[in-house]
Parts: C-alpha cells; structure tokens; sequence
C-alpha cells in the first residue's frame, strides 16, 4: 500500500470511529461505572465535551473559521511593510512575515519583521510588530544585532495611521 492511499485510508477510519461518537448504548446494556470513567467525568476530556472535529463539522467555532482580523489594520500592514519580501502571509490568522531586507543606501545591516494583527476591531493595541535586526561581521556573515524598542512602536503607529485613513477613506468613498 502507497503512503498516500495509507494515509487516505487513516483519514477515512478516523471519520467513519469520529461519526460512531455519537451513538449511545440501550438502556439493557449499560454497565456500572469504570473509577476511572468517573474520574474523567469530572476532569473532562481532552477534545471538549463535543468530542474532536475532524472536519468542522459544520460548526463554525470548531472549524477554526471564528478567526478572524481587522480588514483596515490588514491592509496597512501589507502597505507599510510593501517595501520588503514577504517570507509568509497568513490573511485569516492575521501574520505577516518578511524576509531579510538590506537598505541599499544603508550597506552592512538588514531587518526583518513579524507583524501580528491581535483582533477584528481597529483599535491601539490590535497590531504587534517585532523588529529583528542582523549586521555584517568581519568575516561576512550575518551576526544578530540590537534593535531599538522604539523602532517597532514607530512601525505600529505607522499602521495604526494608515488603517485610520483607509477606515476614513471607505466612510467617505
């Protein structure tokens, strides 16, 4: 068997035990109470009390789908770092990462960013950047550096601008 039709095969027995969850036994064949069912009874369980969703189960909040991030503080975000390669964007869990940008009128050091948008409304403290900086040593490899705090709160106040304007911009537009 092919590592693909193994896995397809898993996929498919762990629907069909995940279905079987919801079925009860009949009154006749209810057994006394295991201790150690008891106490998972009163601990709870791992996967909550609705057992674990493989595929959403058409519940919006167990498939994840709930994420979500503020549209405005999205976009600047993508604007204001527009100048640097993006390594990894993720729109839904609200993550920018870029890679590595050297300023060329700048030779000797690069930056790199992590930008995190923290919720669905436009407010102050809904985007985190964090500033990583590395600076050439004598041998021509990339050492990491200090960067200054002050650096990442002007970042954030950039965006936390640019999403105003655009918010602006839509109301009037």
């Amino acid at each position: 068997m092919t590592c693909g039709a193994r896995n397809f095969a898993l996929i498919i027995m762990a629907s069909i035990l995940a279905s079987c969850s919801g079925l009860k036994p009949d009154a006749e064949t209810n057994y006394p109470m295991d201790p150690n069912d008891a106490r998972r009874e009163k601990r709870g369980s791992l996967t909550g009390g609705e057992g674990l969703q493989l595929f959403g189960g058409g519940n919006k909040e167990a498939s994840g789908s709930s994420i979500g991030v503020n549209s405005y503080l999205w976009r600047a975000s993508l604007d204001t770092v527009s100048f640097m390669p993006l390594a990894s964007v993720d729109p839904h869990g609200g993550v920018i990462i870029t890679d590595w940008y050297e300023d060329p009128d700048i030779r000797g050091s690069r930056y790199k960013l992590n930008v995190v948008i923290l919720g669905e409304t436009l407010r102050a403290d809904g985007v985190r950047v964090s500033v990583f900086r590395q600076s050439r040593d004598g041998t021509g490899g990339w050492r990491d550096a200090k960067v200054d705090d002050a650096m990442a709160r002007q970042l954030e106040d950039a965006i936390l601008t640019r999403a105003r304007e655009l918010k602006i911009a839509h109301a009037n537009g």
